[in-house]
């Protein structure tokens, strides 16, 4: 089986958030896919099976400690993997635990992904939040999966120094802390934190973007924005509602590639 690293939402080599891609050549048991993502301590990595006579692909994703619903830059990777070996048309489809999701590539070589919006509700800040970030929030949302803290400022996103052990506690798949961005072209800022699902910091999170762009297309008031991750790799995903979808657009680079003998 081939396997791959790949470096999403970015065009430089080890910036953006790295992501296993494993190509499968037969169904592997769960236990064994997450025995490979832990092996690989990327904050995700992909299984990939099928697409044959232009079926859709089954894709799931494994960080080292849980399988989760859905992932943007392990997604992104994997459609440019199929890409770059010139294994697939230009529109992919996979079939997720997320529904069927979309890919396709522009001429530039511009990734994008259609991805189910998942709008917050405000809500008070859970026992230990705002403590474990050590913020004062402006707002706090909550979706399915994450909650959602607005800070002031740029700076202020970039200065967070969260107590992670604190931070697990919190009953949610990760936190976002967000702000609007300071400078011009970018409309927002954010960084996410996970470690309830052993990932303390993701330097880039696609699906995290889900919630964002809605967040900050309602602030804001335009469709499409540039959304940059203040993690230290860094990354930036271009954003587009459309509805209850949102379009996320980055590129991505192969850092390596291998045979797996597990």
């Amino acid at each position: 089986m081939r396997i791959y690293t790949v470096d999403s939402f970015t065009d430089q080599f080890f910036k953006g958030n790295p992501a296993g891609v494993c190509l499968l050549d037969n169904p592997a048991p769960d236990a064994w896919m997450q025995a490979l993502a832990a092996e690989m301590r990327h904050s995700e990595t992909a299984f990939l099976l099928g697409g044959e006579a232009g079926e859709p692909y089954s894709l799931r994703w494994f960080t080292p400690a849980t399988e989760v619903d859905l992932c943007g830059h392990a997604t992104l990777a994997t459609a440019h993997v199929l890409y770059s070996t010139g294994t697939a048309p230009e529109t992919l489809k996979f079939v997720t635990k997320s529904g069927i999701l979309t890919v396709t590539r522009d001429e530039t070589g511009l990734i994008t992904m259609d991805f189910p919006a998942k709008p917050l509700e405000e809500t008070d800040p859970p026992e230990g939040l705002t403590e474990a970030l050590g913020v004062t929030p402006l707002w706090v949302g909550r979706n399915v999966w994450d909650y959602l803290v607005e800070v002031e400022s740029e700076d202020a996103v970039r200065a967070v120094s969260p107590d992670f052990p604190a931070l697990a506690a919190v009953d949610a798949r990760g936190v976002i802390v967000t702000a609007p961005s300071a400078r011009p072209g970018v409309g927002y800022v954010s960084r996410f934190f996970a470690p309830r699902v052993g990932v303390p910091e993701d330097p880039v999170t696609g699906s995290a973007h889900c919630a964002l762009a809605p967040y900050w297309t309602a602030k804001l008031g335009r469709a499409t924005l540039l959304g940059e991750q203040l993690s230290e790799r860094g990354g930036t995903i271009r954003t587009t509602v459309r509805g209850d979808r949102v379009e996320l657009s980055g590129r991505a680079v192969t850092v390596l590639s291998g045979e797996l003998h597990a």
